[in-house]
């Protein structure tokens, strides 16, 4: 557990054992550790884990074979190419907070078949088929990482199903957000997963991986693919607390959109990346982001709890100087909106090509040089 100040500002991150849910006195052990970190700290380590050991050390020795493609594979695999907005996005393509992000990525998707067509709300092409690389240039990468999120995303709909418990929240109440259940379901819904490389940088560059944000969605289930400190916490007071790699485990943080309809009881939180020092190697990460059903206004589905339950809002502390930008669109839009939108502003060489109208209303100025990554 972390060091527990009544404010809320954590000076820790905490590391919650999978392994005590295999018995009941284990289990509401992990219950009691995970409200206290929704509440209070919004991000957690899951150590021991139910993804297969083999499957992630195979997806880690891929990471860099993966960045090694030759660039025409690359640039045939371009996110511009995509109206899902998978691909690889060449480096420093995003900024956050006005400045550059000194990464590269490639974007890939839960098996996902279009279903958009004429007359659908534009958010409906959001979701559809990855772009992979050749085969023969990288043998058994795709098998292995759609084998890797398939048990991603069965983690992540446990970790909803415990939530509940923590929160006194039955499973039916999350239906809005996930129609198939907590059990993955063909074509039911799809969720977003990255590959990044943050490269070292060169003395008197700036050393901004990403910069502060908070994740938008649901759950991120991130696994730090290389032995580089970098991934950074903020507290309520503004300080920067380290989230150094762990082997063996998963960071796991909220988003904007579960912290919405928790009415603010599981707390989302301010995060950033610092790149590798000069002279280092590459920092991986491969984040996995847990993504709800598109239709509908997160304002029309908040989930109600037992005022002891919202009692436990009163140990937060107030947000003070937290760096990131906030999400205001949760609300006003349907979700599948609000995501569409965050795409738009990060990728508008995406946008406009295949999102032509939003271009023109969110860049009426033309194409500008980067995208705003948050």
């Amino acid at each position: 557990m972390p060091t527990q100040h009544p404010s809320g500002n954590f000076s820790s991150v905490p590391i919650l054992d999978w392994s005590l849910l295999s018995t009941p006195e284990g289990k509401a052990k992990f219950i009691e550790q995970l409200r206290y970190a929704l509440v209070n700290v919004g991000f957690l380590y899951v150590s021991n884990p139910p993804v297969a050991r083999t499957d992630i050390d195979d997806l880690i020795a891929y990471a860099p074979r993966l960045f090694d493609l030759p660039e025409e594979e690359k640039e045939r695999i371009r996110m511009v190419n995509s109206p899902h907005f998978f691909g690889y996005s060449r480096f420093g393509a995003e900024f956050t907070k006005g400045k550059t992000d000194q990464r590269e990525q490639f974007d890939f998707g839960t098996p996902y078949e279009a279903k958009w067509k004429p007359g659908d709300p534009d958010y409906v092409k959001l979701w559809g088929p990855s772009q992979w690389p050749k085969e023969e240039l990288i043998p058994g990468f795709q098998d292995t990482y759609l084998r890797y999120l398939a048990q991603v995303e069965q983690l992540s709909y446990d970790f909803i199903g415990l939530m509940g418990e923590a929160f006194g929240v039955s499973e039916e109440a999350f239906l809005p957000f996930f129609p198939g259940g907590l059990k993955p379901k063909p074509n039911i819904l799809q969720h977003h997963s990255k590959l990044v490389k943050y490269p070292a940088r060169k003395e008197g560059d700036s050393d901004q991986g990403v910069g502060p944000h908070f994740d938008g969605g649901f759950l991120t289930f991130l696994l730090q693919a290389s032995d580089h400190p970098g991934l950074q916490v903020q507290n309520l007071a503004g300080d920067w607390i380290d989230a150094p790699p762990i082997p063996g485990t998963f960071v796991v943080n909220i988003g904007k959109a579960l912290e919405t309809v928790t009415q603010g009881l599981a707390r989302a939180t301010s995060h950033r990346v610092i790149s590798p020092v000069p002279g280092s190697t590459p920092r991986y990460s491969i984040p996995f982001f847990q993504r709800i059903a598109q239709e509908g206004s997160l304002g029309d589905f908040i989930l109600d709890f037992k005022p002891e339950v919202l009692k436990l809002k009163e140990s937060q502390g107030q947000l003070g100087n937290v760096d990131s930008v906030n999400y205001s669109e949760f609300g006003q839009y349907s979700t599948g909106y609000v995501n569409l939108i965050g795409r738009v502003k990060s990728h508008p060489d995406v946008a406009e090509r295949h999102y032509p109208e939003m271009f023109k209303k969110f860049f009426p100025d033309g194409l500008p040089a980067q995208g705003s990554a948050y």
